[in-house]
C-alpha cells in the first residue's frame, strides 16, 4: 500500500520522538496517532529495528521485543547502573527471573488476568524463595534438560540464589548495597521503577504502572515471548493432584 508523503513523515515524526525519548505524552500526539494509517506506519518503523509501540492511557511507548534491537539495554549497561561492582552475567539473568516471580505475585502464578492491587516486597521475597525451593527440588536431570530446552541455566540461578546471605532476611534497614536476597529484590525494584514499570508508594508496597500492565498483558503472558518459561517455572503448582489409592 502506497501513503502519501505528508503521512509517511508524520508517522516517521511520530516515531523519531518515540526512538529519541523511549515514551510521549498521548495529548501531545493525540491527532496523529488517532490516524490509522500513521500509527500503522510508526509501527511499521519499529518493526524494523525490532521494537513494538503500545500505549496507555496517558503515553505511547517504544518497547524493545529482541535482545538484538538497538533499543535494549545491554548486560553491561545493566549491571553499570542497577546492580553491584561485582555482578556477572548470572546476576542479570537472575534480576530476570526475579521480575518474573514479581509479575507473578501480581497474576497469581499467570493463572489471573486482573492483577492484585500491590505487592509488598516481603511477600515478593517469600515467593522468590518458594520458587527457587520448588526448583531446588527437581531432579538435577530435568534441569539440565531444561536448561537445553529454555535455553535457562536452572541450577547456576538456583546456586546464585542460595549463595546470597538469607540470615537476618528482613525489609526493615535494607538496601541495595549489600548482598542478602532482600538487597538484590530491592536493586531490582530501582530497575524496574527506572524503566516506568513500577511505582513505590513506600513501606515497601509496590504497584505495577499502567505501562507495566500493558507490556504484561499484551507480550509478556503470550509464551511466544516468554518461551515457555512460565510454564516450567510453576509446572510444579498447576501439576494435577496424584489420584488417591484405594
Amino acid at each position: 500500500m502506497e501513503y502519501p508523503e505528508k503521512t509517511v513523515l508524520l508517522a516517521f515524526d511520530l516515531y523519531s520522538q518515540l526512538a529519541a525519548n523511549g515514551q510521549v505524552s498521548k495529548a501531545d500526539f493525540a491527532d496523529l496517532y488517532s490516524n490509522e494509517d500513521i500509527r500503522s506506519l510508526a509501527q511499521l518503523f519499529a518493526g524494523r529495528v525490532q521494537c513494538t509501540i503500545i500505549d496507555d492511557a496517558e503515553a505511547i511507548y517504544l518497547v524493545p521485543l529482541a535482545v538484538d534491537s538497538p533499543f535494549h539495554m545491554s548486560n553491561e549497561q545493566i549491571k553499570k547502573t542497577f546492580l553491584t561492582a561485582k555482578s556477572v552475567n548470572m546476576d542479570i539473568y537472575l534480576m530476570y527471573l526475579a521480575i518474573m516471580i514479581f509479575v507473578g505475585c501480581f497474576y497469581d502464578s499467570y493463572t489471573t488476568f486482573e492483577p492484585h492491587p500491590f505487592v509488598s516486597l516481603q511477600n515478593w521475597l517469600e515467593k522468590m524463595n518458594q520458587r527457587m525451593e520448588a526448583l531446588a527440588s527437581r531432579p538435577e536431570e530435568e534441569l539440565r534438560q531444561a536448561e537445553t530446552d529454555y535455553n535457562v541455566n536452572w541450577v547456576a540461578l538456583i546456586r546464585k540464589w542460595s549463595d546470597l546471605d538469607d540470615v537476618k532476611e528482613t525489609v526493615k534497614r535494607q538496601d541495595a548495597r549489600n548482598t542478602s536476597r532482600v538487597g538484590f529484590l530491592i536493586m531490582t525494584k530501582n530497575f524496574l521503577e527506572t524503566q516506568g514499570l513500577l511505582h513505590d508508594a513506600g513501606a515497601n508496597e509496590y504497584y505495577l504502572t499502567e505501562k507495566a500492565k500493558t507490556i504484561f498483558t499484551n507480550y509478556y503472558l503470550e509464551e511466544r515471548y516468554n518461551r515457555g518459561i512460565t510454564d516450567f517455572l510453576y509446572a510444579l503448582d498447576h501439576a494435577a493432584p496424584a489420584a488417591k489409592e484405594e
